[in-house]
């Protein structure tokens, strides 16, 4: 009570086209909390003075996952053992680790529907409340610039590949899960609207721009929506024991 905090984010969020390519969603943020000294005898807090500094603690936060709407499994794997091999790169035999199995579990746990019994996507890592370091850091600049190498193979990859009205529509109401998510369960989203004056445009900026929703949507057995549908109820190991390898 009383600590001052400071906070900054970089956020992306990239809603395709076509259905074949997958929504890419990824960020970083940092935390800064500043206490104030407490008074040995009481406590009421003191006054620092000028010769005395605070003491700052600050924590990393982000991640990056995928929200496919038609599955190919070489691309979501592609994708896992990018983000598996940059933390296998920026853990060290010194202690330092950086578990890319808990993170991919926490994104998995994250980014639910409680309401639907399913996820949102194929998930990716999250990461929350890593105390602030020297290898914290290198590891969250990484994370940033691997960003676009995760993704851009996928999207020249798929965003030729033709597609139908039926499968738009599918994507428009995977849509309308994504935008539930946001509104109903994302942390980020409800903290910048509980502010007093928020930001709505700058809040709900990564909504998808279309979406649908069908009441009692049916979805056709042994189709490819319905395979996604499974993988989304129960998540799957999408990393290979392997290192990973562009896709052609």
């Amino acid at each position: 009570s009383g600590d001052k905090y400071s906070a900054a984010a970089l956020s992306i969020v990239f809603h395709s086209r076509s259905p074949m390519v997958p929504t890419f969603r990824s960020d970083v943020r940092v935390f800064f909390v500043e206490q104030q000294q407490q008074s040995s005898s009481s406590n009421t807090t003191t006054t620092i003075s000028k010769e005395s500094k605070p003491k700052t603690m600050a924590w990393f936060g982000g991640g990056a996952d995928l929200t496919p709407y038609y599955l190919f499994d070489e691309d979501i794997t592609f994708f896992h053992n990018t983000y598996r091999d940059l933390c296998r790169k920026h853990s060290s035999e010194e202690g330092v680790i950086f578990p890319y199995e808990d993170f991919k579990r926490t994104c998995d746990n994250y980014f639910y529907l409680p309401a639907r019994s399913e996820h949102r996507g194929t998930g990716g890592i999250f990461f929350d409340d890593m105390n602030a370091s020297k290898p914290s850091i290198n590891f969250v600049k990484d994370v940033v610039t691997s960003w676009l190498p995760s993704y851009l193979p996928i999207i020249s990859k798929r965003r030729s590949v033709k597609y139908n009205e039926q499968q738009k529509q599918w994507q428009l109401l995977r849509r309308g899960r994504y935008l539930e998510f946001n509104l109903l369960y994302d942390r980020g989203v409800k903290f910048g609207l509980a502010n007093a004056s928020p930001r709505v445009e700058g809040v709900m900026v990564s909504a998808p721009p279309l979406i649908a929703w069908e009441y009692k949507h049916e979805i056709k057995k042994g189709s490819e929506e319905e395979r996604l549908t499974k993988i989304l109820k129960c998540p799957k190991e999408w990393a290979t024991t392997t290192t990973t390898t562009p896709i052609i």
